[in-house]
C-alpha cells in the first residue's frame, strides 16, 4: 500500500470521504451514489476476504451471517496511531474501543434491525474502521445468497435476499464485486449470474475467486485461464485471495500471520505467475478496489451534481407547491388569511380575462369555453341545414298547410313568421343545456383554482366551494336571460339594410345552384314557393348568427365574469370573521407531513451541493 500512498495520497482519501459524507448525510434516499457491492453466494468466503481487508472479525457461521447490508469504511491511519472503530444503525451510533468487540456489536445491531434469529433487513449498518493496517476504502457487504431456506427462515428467503441485492446491483453507480470460491463450477454461481444480468458487458463486474487451495490437483490452469479473463470475460477482471479458512480461525491464527501464509502459498504453487501481475493476494484486492473506486467516483462525480441540482429544483418546485403553512403568531396569521384570500380572487378575476395566476398553476378557461362554444356554433347551423330540407320537403304541400286567401305570387307573412318561430323555438333547450353544462365547466375550474391557491388549508377549499354553491344564483339569472333573449327572437325583426343584403345573397346563390322543382299542380305557385324559401332561408341566416353570438355572451358574461366577481365579494367577507380564523386556517396533516419532509430532504441536497462544490 505504500506505492498507492504515495501516488494517491492526495485524492484517494478526498474522495472515499467525499461519498461517505454523502451517504452519512442520508443522499442515497435521494440519488445512487457511486459504490462497491460485495455479493457472493452462501459459504463462497465473502466475510474472510471483507476480514482480510478490514483486519478485524466479522460475524461468520452457517447459513445467513450478513443479515443486514453492512456499510464497511476503512480509513488508513498513519503509523503509530491507534485503532478507531465506531457502529451506527438506525439512531445509535457507538464507538468501538477494541477490534475484537467487532463482531459482537454486528451481530446486535442485525438482532435490533432484522430481529433476533434469521431473518433479513434492508436497513443500512454503517461500520467506520480507520488504522494504520486497513487500506482506503468502503464496500457495502450484502447477504450471500441463500439456495434452501434452513429451520426458523421463511421460505421465500432466497427471494429476499435476491431482491435485497438487486436494489443494490442495479444501480448504474454500483460496481459489484463477485465473490466465487475456486472449487466449484463458476458458471452455475447465483452471484455471478446475477451480476451479468444487471451488468451483461461486465463493465461494472470485479470477479474474486477464493479458497484456491481447495483447488483439485491438475485444475489449477483452469483457474488460471479464468483470472486470465479467458472463461467469462469481465472488463474489470479477476482477483485471486487466499483467506483464513475455518481450521485457522479454529487454531486461533491470526489476520496477520495470514497475509503470510497466503503469500507463501502463491509464491510455493501453481499461481505464482500472478503475483508479478497484481491478480493475487489481498494488498493487492485492496490497493485495486481503492483504484477502482476512485476512478468510479471522479467518474461519476459531473452526472451526480447535475441529479442533485434536478433534485433541488424539483424539490423547490413541490415545496412551492405546499405552501409555507401556518404561523403561530395570531397577527401573522391574519396576514396570510388576507393574503391567501386576495390572491385566490385576485386569480379568480384574472381567469375570466386569461391573465397569468399568481398560484403560477396553468388553468385556461377559455380553452374549454371555445370549444364549447363551437359546439354550439355547429348545433346552429345543424339545425338551419335541417331548416332549409323541411321546407324544400314542405312547400307542396304548401296549397294545403299555408296559402290563405292571397293570389298566386303573394307571400303570406303571417306563414313566413309561423315558420320562423317554430325553428327558433327548437334552440331554446339546447340553449339552456349548454348553459348548464358551461356552469359545471366554470365551477369545476374555480374549485381546482381553489385547490391549487388554498394548498394545505381544507377548510378554505370548503369554505370556496360552499361559496361557489352559494352563488349558483348566477346561473338561475343566466337561464332567464338566455329564455328572454328567445323571447325576443321570437320578435320577426332585422334592420332593412341587414335583411336586403341577405336576401341579395341567396339570389345570387340561387343563380349558381338551380332551384328545386317542386310537385305542384298550378306552375304560378312555384314561383311563390321560391320566394317564400328564399326570405326563410335569408331571414335564418341572421337569427342563427345572432344566436350564435348572444348566447355565448350572455353565458360567458353571467356565468364566467360575473360569477368570479360574486365569489370575489363572498371570500373577502371571510376576512371579516376573525373568529374563524383559526379554523380557515387549520393545516391538512399530510401537506405538513410532506412539506417537513421536502425541507429535510432540501436541507441534506443543499449540504451535498456544498461538498460537490468545496471538493
Amino acid at each position: 500500500m505504500n506505492t498507492l500512498n504515495q501516488h494517491y495520497e492526495e485524492k484517494v482519501r478526498p474522495c472515499i470521504d467525499l461519498i461517505d459524507s454523502l451517504r452519512s448525510l442520508g443522499v442515497e434516499k435521494d440519488l445512487a451514489l457511486p459504490a462497491i457491492a460485495v455479493i457472493g453466494d452462501q459459504s463462497s468466503g465473502k466475510s474472510s476476504v471483507l476480514e482480510a481487508l478490514s483486519r478485524v472479525a466479522l460475524p461468520r457461521g452457517n447459513g445467513i451471517v450478513t443479515r443486514c447490508p453492512l456499510e464497511l469504511k476503512m480509513k488508513r491511519k498513519r503509523q503509530g496511531e491507534d485503532w478507531y472503530g465506531k457502529i451506527s444503525y438506525q439512531s445509535i451510533e457507538e464507538e468501538i474501543d477494541d477490534p475484537a468487540d467487532v463482531e459482537k456489536k454486528i451481530r446486535e445491531a442485525q438482532d435490533e434491525m432484522a430481529g433476533v434469529g434469521v431473518g433479513i433487513s434492508e436497513e443500512l449498518i454503517s461500520l467506520e474502521i480507520a488504522s494504520p493496517d486497513v487500506p482506503d476504502l468502503t464496500l457495502i457487504d450484502l447477504p450471500g445468497i441463500a439456495r434452501v431456506a434452513i429451520k426458523g427462515q421463511p421460505e421465500n428467503i432466497g427471494d429476499q435476499i435476491k431482491k435485497l441485492i438487486q436494489k443494490f446491483i442495479t444501480k448504474q453507480e454500483t460496481l459489484s464485486l463477485v465473490v466465487v470460491p475456486c472449487n466449484v463450477d463458476r458458471v452455475t454461481t447465483e452471484a455471478l449470474s446475477m451480476a451479468r444480468v444487471v451488468d451483461p458487458l461486465g463493465e461494472r463486474t470485479l470477479g474474486i475467486l477464493t479458497k484456491p487451495d481447495l483447488v483439485d490437483k491438475g485444475t489449477e490452469d483452469t483457474v488460471v485461464k479464468i483470472i486470465r479473463n479467458e472463461v467469462i470475460p469481465l472488463k474489470k477482471g479477476y482477483m485471486i485471495v487466499k483467506c483464513r479458512g475455518q481450521q485457522e480461525i479454529v487454531e486461533r491464527v491470526s489476520l496477520s500471520e495470514a497475509t503470510e501464509r497466503e503469500k507463501a502459498f502463491f509464491e510455493e504453487q501453481h499461481f505464482f505467475a500472478l503475483i508479478d501481475d497484481g491478480q493475487a493476494s489481498i494488498p493487492k484486492l485492496a490497493e485495486k478496489l481503492t483504484l477502482e473506486l476512485v476512478n468510479h467516483i471522479e467518474n461519476s462525480l459531473p452526472r451526480l451534481e447535475e441529479q442533485i441540482e434536478e433534485k433541488v429544483t424539483e424539490i423547490q418546485n413541490e415545496l412551492t407547491k405546499c405552501g409555507t403553512g401556518s404561523p403561530s403568531d395570531p397577527s401573522e396569521r391574519l396576514y396570510l388569511l388576507i393574503d391567501k384570500v386576495t390572491a385566490f380572487t385576485h386569480d379568480a378575476i384574472s381567469l375570466t380575462t386569461g391573465e397569468e395566476l399568481k398560484c403560477g398553476t396553468k388553468l385556461n378557461i377559455f380553452s374549454v369555453l371555445r370549444e364549447e362554444f363551437g359546439k354550439w356554433k355547429s348545433l346552429v347551423d345543424g339545425s338551419g341545414a335541417n331548416f332549409n330540407r323541411k321546407i324544400e320537403r314542405e312547400v307542396a304541400d304548401y296549397e294545403r298547410k299555408y296559402r290563405g286567401r292571397e293570389l298566386p305570387g303573394f307571400i303570406n307573412y303571417k306563414t313566413f313568421e309561423v315558420m320562423v318561430k317554430d325553428q327558433i323555438r327548437l334552440l331554446e333547450e339546447p340553449a339552456v343545456r349548454k348553459l348548464k353544462d358551461t356552469a359545471d365547466i366554470v365551477k369545476k375550474v374555480f374549485i381546482q383554482l381553489a385547490q391549487h391557491s388554498f394548498v394545505g388549508f381544507p377548510n378554505l377549499i370548503k369554505t370556496a366551494k360552499t361559496k361557489m354553491e352559494a352563488i349558483r344564483t348566477e346561473e338561475s339569472s343566466a337561464e332567464s336571460m338566455l329564455r328572454t333573449q328567445f323571447q325576443m327572437e321570437l320578435i320577426v325583426y332585422t334592420q332593412d339594410s341587414t335583411y336586403s343584403s341577405s336576401l341579395k345573397r341567396k339570389r345570387d346563390d340561387d343563380k349558381i345552384i338551380q332551384p328545386a322543382k317542386f310537385s305542384v299542380n298550378n306552375h304560378d305557385n312555384e314561383a311563390t314557393l321560391s320566394e317564400m324559401m328564399l326570405h326563410l332561408k335569408s331571414y335564418y341566416q341572421i337569427a342563427s348568427q345572432r344566436l350564435g353570438d348572444q348566447i355565448p355572451l350572455v353565458i360567458r358574461y353571467l356565468m364566467l365574469q360575473e360569477t368570479a366577481n360574486q365569489l370575489q365579494r363572498e371570500m373577502l367577507q371571510v376576512l371579516q370573521d376573525k373568529v374563524n380564523m383559526d379554523f380557515l386556517l387549520h393545516e391538512d396533516s399530510g401537506i405538513k407531513t410532506k412539506r417537513e419532509s421536502l425541507q429535510k430532504r432540501l436541507k441534506r441536497l443543499s449540504k451535498a451541493r456544498t461538498l460537490l462544490v468545496e471538493f
